[in-house]
């Protein structure tokens, strides 16, 4: 049995799932096997995962039903203790694997690992601003107070023992988008998180994605089933209400008024900062373009990956 199983859920990746497999196979530890997802892609993924030729890579098609499931069957198909997410346009550097494993023998009791990551725009790659500060290799966190300015956790720089899933379940199915979000939450209320303080993972990222409302708001987390958790988890609480200032901007964005109205009135102001404030008030056109210029800059007006 491999000491990590590697999940890779793709869809219609084409341009980028080859240098996504090759970052894998490329480590410098090589006790892996690698699960591909391939969510009902309809470009050359497909054909381009097949044209490897290592028996480690196990390829399952299936038809699309959105990246949680995608995950769910790679997890559910995993012959190894430990799990480590990538998705298919992202990769890693060549000691990832091994920086996990290190990690994992020298923290046993531990039972989920991350390091840092980078964004990798289309002339530049900027680490991501994490909201402490870190001089060991080694730190362990509480989720939600490591998580003010970026996910500390993210789908292609976490690596998990398979016996959290007892506790936290598998991806929700029901979530088109935000279901990282919804499953780092879950795994957050249970479990501590050791961070490698290391640049070992790289984010592609869409400078136009966060601008765009091609998504339905019916489909993304509503944060109602913790409810009773932020009665007593200031650090969670605070952690929500910077996801439901995004999600409130994303509404405005999609002209949505009810979404708008019901993530700004489970919204506490003191939780997120002046200037956001200011940019829930503003006009759409004027959100699109400071989002567009941040982007361009490597920095975020909306606080989730997703």
């Amino acid at each position: 049995m491999s000491f990590f199983s590697v999940i890779i859920s793709v869809y219609n990746k084409e341009e980028l799932i080859a240098q996504t497999i090759q970052s894998v196979l490329n480590q410098t530890f090589q006790d892996f096997e690698i699960i591909v997802v391939n969510d009902g892609s309809t470009d050359k993924s497909e054909a381009i995962i097949n044209s490897f030729k290592d028996h480690r890579i196990k390829l399952f098609s299936i038809s699309n039903q959105g990246a949680s499931n995608a995950r769910n069957t790679g997890i559910k198909k995993a012959a190894s203790d430990y799990i480590a997410l990538l998705d298919g346009d992202d990769t890693w550097e060549t000691t990832y694997l091994q920086y996990m494993f290190d990690a994992i023998r020298k923290f046993p009791d531990l039972k989920i690992f991350t390091a840092a990551i980078a964004q990798k725009y289309e002339n530049k790659v900027i680490s991501v601003p994490y909201s402490f500060k870190q001089t060991e290799l080694y730190g362990v966190y509480d989720y939600f107070k490591a998580s003010q300015k970026y996910t500390l956790l993210t789908s292609s720089s976490v690596v998990f023992n398979i016996s959290v899933i007892e506790k936290s379940g598998f991806f929700n199915t029901s979530l088109l988008t935000g279901e990282d979000t919804d499953m780092w939450i879950r795994l957050g209320l249970h479990f501590q998180i050791l961070f490698i303080n290391k640049l070992l993972a790289y984010y592609h990222h869409d400078i136009y994605s966060l601008s765009n409302t091609n998504f339905d708001l019916e489909k993304k987390p509503n944060f109602d089933a913790y409810f009773e958790q932020e009665k007593t988890n200031s650090s969670l609480k605070g952690f929500l209400d910077r996801n439901r200032y995004s999600l409130a901007i994303l509404s405005k964005l999609k002209n949505d008024n009810k979404h708008f109205l019901y993530y700004t009135s489970h919204l506490d102001l003191n939780n997120i900062s002046v200037k956001q404030r200011m940019l829930l008030k503003s006009p759409k056109w004027l959100i699109q373009l400071l989002i567009k210029l941040q982007s361009l800059k490597g920095e975020r007006l909306i606080y989730p990956k997703h």
